[in-house]
């Protein structure tokens, strides 16, 4: 078995008991999950469907993924995806997790990923038996070292909430290519794009997140290039576990076959219903107008209260450090005796900030602004 570190969560379980002894409760900001009603359309698709004796496509539906096709031309600005293309996962996790392994990928191999990052891309690379390493100018490490196989982009990111830009992206793609070329392995690309439709600041308001299948960044060849999102934040869905991969052709076609045998595919009702939030872009702008009420009223308590807020140009959470540097934990400590639960920043390799996530109710984000301004 290979060796796995802690699963973080099960780290805060002493303080989500001290922030729920509050004598007003809990206000929970650490994990990020959505808890807005998923959209009603949405729902009545899924129940639509719901008599469904067969087995789903593992490739998904021909509807489908024409509504995947779609969506990336008029939200991302994509041109050149097909239909051939695109595949449905059961959420991104587990696709993060497992695409190393469905790789082929194993010791000797690098996965590289952001230096501050979700975790499962270090687990994912070490349940394939490759070594994840952690950085910050991935197009650099690329050209200097022949044993990347796979190179992890997340923009925007969670926790931080930096964007790549086009030039960024690009570097990137490029860095590959000359790598292939000088060796003759493809390395692949993937870049996790959960929280494309959640921009904040410009020039990403105005001009949106650019995906890493823009023709900007690489022109009119997806080989080797791969994208992924999941329905689970724009649309609040994340229990119907609604999610694709899409990019490179042939990489999908590899993709699909082990997922096949593996028995890996997104329930047909599920299906059906991702068919219709991908075609409504009005719940998606709802969505956001929550958080971004929810994302003012936090920031503006938190930096009254003395936190400074980093970054955070997009995404779902503030990525928060506390005017004078303690230990993210001891950060963590003083919130939770406000009934405050938040995430330290070590669980993503950063010893300052803590993150803060957006997804409470508007009556939980109230009360826990009230709490830091009256602390």
């Amino acid at each position: 078995m290979p060796v796995l570190p802690d699963f973080p969560w099960d780290l805060l379980v002493p303080h989500a008991e001290r922030a729920r002894a509050h004598r007003d409760g809990i206000v929970d900001l650490s994990v990020g999950t959505p808890v807005d009603p998923s959209p009603p359309a949405v729902r009545a698709a899924l129940e639509a469907a719901s008599d469904s004796p067969g087995y789903p496509p593992t490739a998904g539906t021909a509807a489908l993924r024409h509504a995947v096709v779609e969506w990336f031309a008029r939200r991302r600005g994509v041109r050149t995806l097909t239909e051939a293309g695109v595949l449905p996962t059961i959420g991104s996790k587990e696709l993060v997790a497992s695409l190393p392994s469905m790789l082929g990928l194993g010791p000797g191999d690098t996965v590289v990923h952001p230096a501050t990052a979700y975790p499962t891309y270090d687990v994912g690379a070490r349940l394939a038996g490759a070594t994840p390493v952690g950085c910050d100018d991935p197009a650099a490490l690329v050209d200097a070292d022949d044993s990347v196989r796979l190179v992890w982009l997340n923009s925007p990111s969670n926790p931080t909430g930096e964007v790549l830009g086009v030039d960024a992206l690009a570097a990137v793609v490029a860095a590959a290519r000359r790598a292939q070329a000088r060796h003759g392995h493809q390395v692949v690309v993937a870049s996790d794009e959960c929280y494309a439709e959640l921009a904040w600041q410009a020039p990403w308001t105005g001009t949106g997140v650019p995906s890493l299948l823009d023709p900007r960044v690489a022109g009119d060849d997806l080989a080797g290039l791969l994208a992924v999102y999941s329905l689970s934040k724009q649309s609040n869905l994340a229990g119907y576990r609604a999610a694709f991969t899409a990019g490179d052709p042939s990489l999908v076609a590899a993709l699909l076959e082990v997922r096949k045998h593996a028995g890996l595919m997104v329930p047909g009702p599920v299906q059906a219903a991702m068919l219709l939030a991908l075609a409504d872009d009005e719940h998606v702008a709802a969505q956001r107008r929550r958080y971004s009420h929810r994302r003012t009223v936090l920031r503006d308590a938190l930096e009254q209260a003395g936190y400074v807020v980093d970054g955070s140009a997009a995404g779902l959470y503030l990525w928060v450090r506390p005017a004078a540097p303690q230990d993210p934990w001891a950060t963590v400590a003083d919130l939770a005796g406000l009934g405050i639960l938040v995430a330290p920043g070590v669980f993503y390799g950063d010893d300052v900030h803590v993150r803060v996530a957006l997804t409470a109710t508007d009556d939980q984000v109230a009360h826990a602004a009230a709490r830091l301004v009256g602390a």
